[in-house]
């Protein structure tokens, strides 16, 4: 009997099967990538559903019906350019220029509030007009915010035990921003905004003490807001019964209608298409009740389609910055993780506002809402979110940046 030895040279230069596969794949997060465009595209859909109906008012008279499709379909493409440019940038960079650019986005907002160049839309002044686009100074602070406290947590590490030092520069830049804010008013980016701040300072290692300080102050100050401001106050009371006759033809109007939608979708939905709280009786359908109209036409397999996707993507992103962390890139770690609590804050508060959880707020559903500059900035952060867990992935290999 012949005993045949193997060629251990031969199996040597050839290729290990799927190897060379395993290595392009984890190059990038392709399950965030296909998630996020998932979303978008899901939000498309949904936003032409729920605006096909609004030519045959008086307010959009002038529009056809595919009209916000065209410019939701506009929106996305220019945001995944916008968002490969993005992802170019080294992260390093991002923190070097993180100061700057959060001042500039300060500037934004105060040009916003000069009469002439700021765009009002139902009252509020939250726009800068460019003919084209309106580019919303509040939605780029959301993410301008998540770098500069990051910066900040780095480079105040050693202080951050410290009421002068280490507290009060952030507490004063967030009052700086607050005060703009209120002035346009945007309430819902501002909690946004404190939301992220404070994440941020927790996992950095802030004081317990401060934090819980700064946490009771702000708590204060939302309230004295709200008991100042007459209109806010009747929101909040009308958002606590807005099956009153009163509260539901007035300020509980979204609300109630929202709450229908849900109602009348039960479990699998009326069918795209079939919703009947879109023609005309939910204001805003398109944009802040976009999942109400989701909830009617999906039912409730829909909206926790929608749910479970962006719980997704908080957990991932708190995953790559959990890694980043550990490979002591602390301002990526960081970043991520702000990125994760500013995407699942603003979810969160815009799904109560549409469940009647949440008192009623200007925030958009992330990814899905009609508008640009919030699919804009959107898709930047989580293109900074990708450039990281690419960079961890590099340096796991023992490769550089």
């Amino acid at each position: 009997m012949k005993f045949g030895l193997p060629s251990f040279a031969g199996a040597a230069s050839r290729p290990v099967p799927g190897l060379a596969q395993r290595s392009r794949m984890m190059e990038y997060d392709q399950p965030l990538v296909w998630v996020v465009v998932l979303l978008m595209l899901f939000g498309m859909v949904m936003v032409y559903s729920a605006s096909i109906s609004l030519p045959d008012s008086r307010k959009y008279a002038n529009y056809t019906n595919h009209h916000f499709l065209v410019r939701q379909a506009t929106f996305i493409g220019i945001a995944i350019m916008a968002g490969l440019f993005a992802f170019r940038v080294r992260i390093e960079t991002w923190q070097k220029w993180a100061p700057y650019l959060f001042v500039g986005v300060l500037v934004l907002l105060v040009l916003v509030l000069v009469p002439g160049l700021g765009k009002g839309v139902n009252g509020a002044k939250r726009w800068l007009s460019f003919k084209v686009f309106n580019l919303q100074p509040s939605e780029l602070m959301k993410l301008m915010m998540v770098l500069y406290a990051a910066d900040y947590t780095v480079r105040k590490q050693e202080y951050m035990h410290r009421l002068t030092k280490g507290f009060l520069p952030m507490a004063a830049a967030l009052i700086i921003v607050g005060l703009l804010l209120l002035l346009e008013p945007d309430m819902g980016a501002f909690g946004v905004i404190v939301c992220i701040a404070m994440g941020i300072l927790f996992l950095g290692g802030i004081n317990g003490i401060w934090f819980g300080g700064i946490a009771a102050t702000l708590v204060g100050i939302f309230s004295l807001v709200i008991m100042l401001s007459p209109w806010r106050r009747e929101r909040i009371f009308a958002y606590m019964n807005p099956w009153e006759e009163e509260n539901a033809l007035g300020k509980a109007y979204q609300l109630s209608h929202s709450l229908i939608a849900f109602g009348r979708g039960e479990w699998f939905g009326v069918g795209l298409g079939g919703s009947v709280e879109k023609l005309h009786y939910l204001p805003e359908a398109h944009t802040d009740f976009l999942l109400a109209v989701i909830g009617e036409e999906l039912g409730f397999v829909g909206v926790l389609v929608v749910v479970a996707m962006f719980y997704w993507i908080v957990k991932r992103a708190f995953e790559i910055g959990r890694h980043a962390i550990a490979m002591d890139q602390t301002f990526a770690g960081l970043t991520a993780k702000g990125i994760g609590i500013w995407i699942g804050v603003q979810a969160f508060i815009n799904m109560g506002v549409n469940l009647g959880l949440l008192p009623t707020k200007g925030l958009t559903l992330p990814l899905m809402s009609y508008g640009g500059s919030g699919v804009l900035i959107n898709c930047v952060g989580l293109a900074i979110l990708l450039r990281i867990d690419y960079e961890n992935r590099v340096l796991m290999r023992g490769g550089r940046v």
